[in-house]
């Protein structure tokens, strides 16, 4: 049996500079402005841009040492403008990141090449790879930079409510209590308490307080097994790279000028016991011919063959005052499209426009209205980027039912005819353009392009039940996942139902109340 990783390893040989936790507690301010549980993607922008609005923020951290991860390295172009916005484009700088500027497409001998829409753009916006530590030790960088933002490393171990004690649902959440694990030798680690007026929880998929602020628990469709391919030179360069394999998608992308990453999904709850001997059966005969030699050199370091396993979770959030849920803890769509920085990022930009225009989060009343609103108004972006992540990866799993393979060879056909074909669905997965009224109109599109091949130039009668069947395949993988985000929310968020939001004070922070409206 080949044992495998699951999340880290050592291949980075990269190791930026530590990053400082700040382990002088007698500075600390009686109630933080804003406490961030969690110092990746997420956790690190909001830090950063709260600290500029004049926030005093406190990040907490559980390892800040460089992480090594076979996720977050793939940023869509417009997770790259959401970054800019946030003013922190420049955590690319200095990590071998590259320029990615569309996808390649395979099946069979057939290759379709698809193109980010970046016309009237700087040239700066691209999609970019990287390795995910490089990047998250920039982004913590930058953060700490900022006089205002205090980076510890510490393990959060619950929230708490006004009066100091553990919080429980119907309460007010006040603060966190972590365990303070100080970086120095000889220093002993110690229990505690942080008062804030607002709470945002980020800390990843695993996280440990997801239970009290969301309703959804994740599900699993299935493993990345993920291969590093030195001196490998992908047929096109600087694109990704999708095989429209057996039984599911396999992804090519560079992380650096001299590295690929190579990603299996393999479908299912458990993986093969012996990994090696499946990637060798099942995936090499189906790759392009330039990539099998670099995955079959690959292949013979089975010690560096790393796995990790995919979570689906819907947005659910519930509306506990004080407190806000982002980034995997929250929300996570299959990794297929690269999509979960650009809605961590989106949600980032969104909430700092929203809280901006308050002049202290203290204002109880106001906070908590805008925190409600945010999870509305967040619906339309990230819906449409969820929705095509597990849209396409339900059409490129093999299922071996005949019209389910009609349906996905249209979508790749249907692509490969270019022009507003592939811009509408690539500027959807590239975040430039994240309607989900072009995701429903160019999935259909897909649909009916598959039903004319099969009733053209004639109809029959295998031609027509085909037709209904891949119909009934359409629907069947589009509409669950639409009622899942949220039909309402989802197409028209402004007659989503309104928070109602009242407020009572109460000692030290000041107490909010958050109810759906009925």
């Amino acid at each position: 049996m080949c044992t495998t990783s699951t999340l880290t390893s050592h291949e980075d040989t990269m190791i930026l500079p530590p990053i400082p936790s700040n382990d002088d507690l007698t500075s600390d301010p009686e109630i933080w402005d804003v406490v961030i549980v969690g110092g990746g993607v997420a956790g690190c922008a909001l830090a950063y841009a709260q600290a500029k609005d004049g926030r005093r923020v406190l990040m907490i951290e559980r390892d800040l040492t460089q992480p090594d991860r076979i996720v977050g390295e793939l940023l869509q172009p417009g997770g790259y403008l959401m970054l800019k916005k946030l003013g922190l484009e420049g955590c690319l700088d200095g990590i071998d990141a590259v320029n990615v500027y569309g996808y390649a497409l395979f099946k069979g001998d057939t290759q379709a090449v698809i193109h980010y829409p970046l016309e009237g753009y700087t040239p700066d916006v691209t999609g970019r790879s990287f390795h995910h530590g490089r990047f998250i030790q920039k982004l913590r960088v930058a953060a700490a930079s900022c006089p205002s933002v205090t980076v510890r490393q510490g393990l959060v171990k619950k929230l708490v409510n006004d009066k100091g004690g553990e919080w429980q649902e119907g309460e007010v959440v006040t603060g966190v209590v972590y365990r303070h694990l100080p970086a120095g030798e000889g220093a002993a680690p110690c229990d505690r308490s942080a008062r804030a007026h607002l709470t945002i929880v980020c800390d990843g998929m695993y996280s440990n307080l997801r239970k009290h602020l969301s309703s959804s628990t994740p599900v699993h469709p299935s493993f990345f097994v993920a291969l590093l391919l030195p001196n490998c030179q992908l047929p096109v360069p600087n694109h990704g790279h999708v095989v429209l394999a057996k039984p599911s998608p396999i992804l090519f992308y560079p992380i650096s000028p001299n590295e690929v990453r190579c990603l299996v999904d393999v479908p299912g709850e458990r993986l093969p016991s012996d990994l090696p001997a499946y990637l060798r059966a099942t995936v090499v005969p189906q790759l392009p011919e330039p990539l099998r030699q670099p995955f079959l050199q690959a292949l013979e370091k089975p010690e560096a063959i790393r796995s990790m396993q995919n979570k689906l979770l819907p947005a659910t959030p519930l509306h506990q005052p004080g407190a806000l849920l982002l980034g995997d803890a929250f929300n996570m769509r299959h990794p297929l499209t690269g999509g979960g920085m650009t809605v961590a990022l989106s949600d980032c930009a969104l909430l700092v426009d929203m809280l901006r225009p308050l002049p202290s989060l203290g204002d109880a009343l106001a906070t908590a209205q805008r925190t409600a609103d945010f999870y509305t108004r967040r619906k339309p972006l990230s819906a449409t980027i969820n929705t095509l992540a597990n849209a396409l990866y339900k059409v490129f799993r093999y299922s071996g039912e005949p019209a389910h393979e009609e349906m996905r060879q249209a979508c790749f056909d249907y692509l490969a005819l270019g022009g507003i074909c592939a811009q509408g669905p690539i500027s959807l997965l590239s975040g430039l353009n994240p309607r989900p009224s072009v995701l429903v109109k160019h999935f259909f599109m897909v649909a009916l392009f598959g039903v004319g091949r099969l009733l053209l130039p004639r109809p029959s009668l295998r031609g027509l039940y085909m037709a209904a069947a891949l119909l009934a395949v359409a629907c069947r993988i589009i509409f669950p996942i639409i009622w899942t985000e949220g039909l309402r929310a989802v197409f028209l968020p402004s007659l989503a139902p309104k928070p109602v939001v009242s407020v009572a004070a109460s000692s030290g922070a000041a107490a909010a109340a958050v109810k759906k409206a009925a």
